[in-house]
């Protein structure tokens, strides 16, 4: 039977998208075979492939002048890949808001220049300052930034107003509500969250942007060469490219991203609401800079903690110890974790409440 998943990646997909796979495992339509045994290069997989970017176009409304790269290596290669690409001699402005951007400027850092525009690492990442304060460079090659920080559980809600190239990690926010593309030169995301399986990486790229980029690098390591190539420079993955392409449609069924972010922030409310209103537990984010994605919480006594969790899989509910660098608890709430769950979250947190409060 199943239960509800709280994982921060690999998360939680779409009960119907998995049924339909399911259904189409030991033969995609007429084929004779699986989709994990096709040819990437055949045209029954490039018609899947092509079907599943013209989706992600769709749903993201990705202007004409953009390149959509679904890549391997995870967002952590695009940490290195980007100031190979783009560094240029210049230094790179890196704003340092939770665990993931410092690992994207600790590899940066091995490359270029690093300019760290903003940091809260000394109050533990429990805000992202606003970036009128940020001490950004007069000539950066580009900002980098982190639009929600899964471990510590804090996102920065709009894009910063920027006069260099503006690239965001969005791993653990992107499809789960309405962006502007066109406010950003480019856009990564690893796919475990939001998207679909692991093993895929969603670059979306400004064209302006990528003629900028080296080429002197090996070929799997340029930008250019993915997107001259339609990301099958190499064997793409192939089964998560499918996979994903399955949930980018089920996100269309769902009226979109206008109709999922409206799901996405009621769910959030619900479950800081009820955290707020609660002497048993906390939350240390600062409320404008909450994730809608990533929840932590903590419990007044921590040496509750281990019966909580053994109690909570007990209930169905799966995977929520926090991060082991934050400690305490993490909902992560993703698209494919209907409100169901976390109403059953919230239930079984006032029941624990009640008996230990």
């Amino acid at each position: 039977m199943r239960k509800w998943n709280f994982s921060a990646g690999p998360a939680a997909i779409p009960e119907p998208v998995l049924q339909e796979v399911q259904s189409e495992l030991l033969e995609w339509k007429d084929s004779g075979m699986s989709v994990m045994e096709m040819s990437h290069r055949s045209s029954d997989y490039i018609g899947i492939a092509n079907q599943a970017r013209q989706d992600l176009i769709d749903l993201l409304e990705i202007p004409n002048d953009y390149q959509v790269l679904f890549l391997q290596g995870g967002a952590t290669l695009q940490f290195s890949m980007i100031p190979m690409n783009f560094g240029s001699q210049k230094v790179g402005d890196y704003a340092l808001t939770g665990s993931w951007s410092k690992k994207a400027i600790n590899e940066a850092a091995k490359i270029i220049d690093v300019n760290v525009v903003t940091s809260t690492e000394s109050s533990n990442f429990d805000h992202v300052p606003n970036e009128e304060s940020w001490n950004c460079s007069e000539d950066a090659a580009y900002l980098h930034y982190v639009a929600n920080e899964t471990i510590q559980g804090n996102a920065l809600h709009a894009p910063p107003v920027t006069k260099a190239p503006l690239i965001a990690d969005m791993s653990s926010v992107i499809l789960s509500e309405q962006i502007d593309v066109s406010k950003f030169s480019m856009i990564y995301a690893g796919a475990q969250k939001n998207i679909g399986p692991a093993g895929l990486t969603i670059c979306i790229i400004k064209d302006s942007f990528l003629d900028t980029a080296s080429s002197e690098l090996p070929g799997m390591l340029q930008y250019a060469k993915h997107a001259d190539a339609e990301s099958m420079f190499n064997t793409p993955p192939t089964f998560a490219w499918y996979l994903s392409g399955k949930v980018f449609s089920w996100l269309k069924d769902m009226g979109g991203l206008k109709s999922i972010g409206e799901i996405n922030k009621l769910k959030a409310k619900k479950l800081y609401d009820f955290i707020d209103q609660s002497d048993f537990y906390s939350n240390p984010i600062f409320k404008e800079n909450r994730s809608k994605m990533n929840v932590p919480f903590l419990l007044a006594d921590s040496k509750l903690d281990s019966e909580f969790l053994h109690d909570a899989e007990n209930a169905g509910l799966l995977n929520l110890k926090g991060h082991r660098s934050v400690g305490g608890m993490r909902a992560s709430i993703y698209n494919a974790t209907p409100i169901e769950a976390v109403e059953a979250l919230i239930n079984f947190m006032g029941d624990f409440q009640s008996k230990h409060g």
